[in-house]
C-alpha cells in the first residue's frame, strides 16, 4: 500500500508524520517551546490565518513591504484587521532593497510585525532577523525555508508553503510559539484555527499525506547531508557563480539588486541589449535545456531559481553559457 491509499489515522502513517516532525525539530533546532504545524494551502492562506490568531477585528498589525508576497500579505491583513499599516516600503525602489530596521515606523499596540524573508519576482532576501524588541514578528519564509539556518526564537512564527525547497505543493509549515496559541478570535474558521491544529497534531482533518511524507523524506536527507550550516554552504557557492557570472560580465548582464540583500534562491537579471536581446537570449537559453528563465512579467528580463535542489553544476552550466552568449552577441 502507498502513502496515497493508506489511513491518515493508522500506524504507518502516524509514525511517518511523527518521524518528519522530529527529524524537522532536529534540523532547525527547534525549542520545546514551539509548536510545529503542517497544514492544507500554502503561505497566501496563512496570511488570513495570521491575522485571525494573533489579532482581533479592531486590532492593527505592522507590515514590512519588500516585494510581491509581502504586499499581498499586507493586503490580507486590510480585509481582516483594523490596520494593516505599512511600516517600511521599499515599493519606490522599485523592491530592489530592503529598508533598515532603523526606519521602520513601528505602530502604537500593533499585535504583530510581518516580513517575507525572500522575496521570489524582486530577488531580494533578508540576511539577519530584524531587531522588533518584544514585539512579535512573524516571517513568510516560504522561498527560503530551510536553505539556510534559522533563528526560531527570534520570531512567534515562522510559517510558508513547502514547495520551493520541500515538497510538493499543497501543504504549509508554522512554527508558532505556543503562548500565541489559543487566542484565536471569535469566528475563526476551524482550519484556520492553530489551536485546532496543535491539538489535533495537525490532523484534525485529512491532511496532504503525501506531501508531509515527502517533505519527511527532505528533511532526513539534509539531516544525512550535514544539516542546514551545510545546505547554507552549497547554496552560497551556487549563488557566488551566478552573481560572479553578472558581475564579471562587464556590464553586459545587470542585477538590479542591492547587493546587500541579494537572494540566493531568486537572481534576475537583465541584459544591456535590450528586449529583443533578452528574447534571443531566453530562446537560446531554452533550446540549450534551461528552463524557466524568463522574468516574472512585472519585472521583465531573466530570473534564475536555485533553489536547495539545483546542483552546483547546473548553475555553473548556466554561467557558461551566459559567457558563451555574451562573446557572440557583444
Amino acid at each position: 500500500m502507498s502513502v496515497l491509499e493508506m489511513s491518515h489515522r493508522g500506524k504507518d502513517f502516524m509514525g511517518i508524520a511523527e518521524k518528519a516532525e522530529s527529524d524537522l525539530r532536529q534540523l532547525v533546532g527547534i525549542p520545546d517551546n514551539y509548536k510545529v504545524l503542517f497544514v492544507q494551502g500554502g503561505a497566501s492562506t496563512m496570511f488570513a490565518s495570521n491575522c485571525y490568531n494573533l489579532a482581533g477585528a479592531s486590532d492593527s498589525a505592522d507590515f514590512v513591504v519588500t516585494g510581491a508576497w509581502s504586499s499581498k500579505a499586507q493586503k490580507e491583513g486590510e480585509k481582516l484587521l483594523a490596520k494593516a499599516n505599512i511600516i517600511a516600503s521599499s515599493k519606490e525602489q522599485s523592491f530592489t532593497t530592503i529598508p533598515d530596521v532603523n526606519e521602520w515606523k513601528f505602530t502604537e499596540g500593533s499585535k504583530f510585525v510581518h516580513i517575507c524573508s525572500n522575496e521570489t519576482i524582486g530577488g531580494v532576501e533578508f540576511k539577519e532577523v530584524p531587531n522588533v524588541g518584544d514585539r512579535v514578528l512573524v516571517a513568510d519564509m516560504s522561498s527560503n525555508y530551510l536553505s539556510k539556518p534559522i533563528d526560531v526564537e527570534k520570531y512567534g512564527i515562522i510559517y510558508g508553503g513547502v514547495q520551493k525547497n520541500i515538497g510538493p505543493a499543497g501543504m504549509g509549515i508554522c512554527i508558532v510559539r505556543e503562548d500565541l496559541i489559543g487566542n484565536a478570535r471569535p469566528g475563526t474558521p476551524s482550519m484556520l484555527d492553530y489551536k485546532i491544529h496543535a491539538d489535533n497534531d495537525s490532523m484534525y482533518n485529512t491532511p496532504p499525506c503525501f506531501t508531509w511524507y515527502v517533505s519527511g523524506l527532505v528533511f532526513a536527507k539534509l539531516l544525512k547531508d550535514g544539516g542546514l550550516a551545510a545546505v547554507e554552504q552549497r547554496n552560497i557557492e551556487k549563488a557566488n557563480v551566478l552573481y560572479g557570472a553578472i558581475d564579471g560580465s562587464s556590464g553586459y548582464y545587470n542585477s538590479p539588486v542591492d547587493k546587500k540583500y541579494r537572494s540566493m534562491m531568486n537572481v534576475p537579471f537583465t541584459l544591456a541589449g535590450g528586449e529583443e536581446l533578452e528574447k534571443k537570449f531566453l530562446a537560446e537559453a531554452k533550446a540549450e535545456g534551461f528552463e524557466a528563465l524568463k522574468g516574472h512579467r512585472s519585472v521583465g528580463g531573466a530570473r534564475a531559481s536555485i533553489y536547495n535542489a539545483m546542483p552546483k553544476e547546473g548553475v555553473e552550466a548556466l554561467a557558461a553559457f551566459m559567457k558563451d552568449f555574451q562573446a557572440r552577441n557583444a
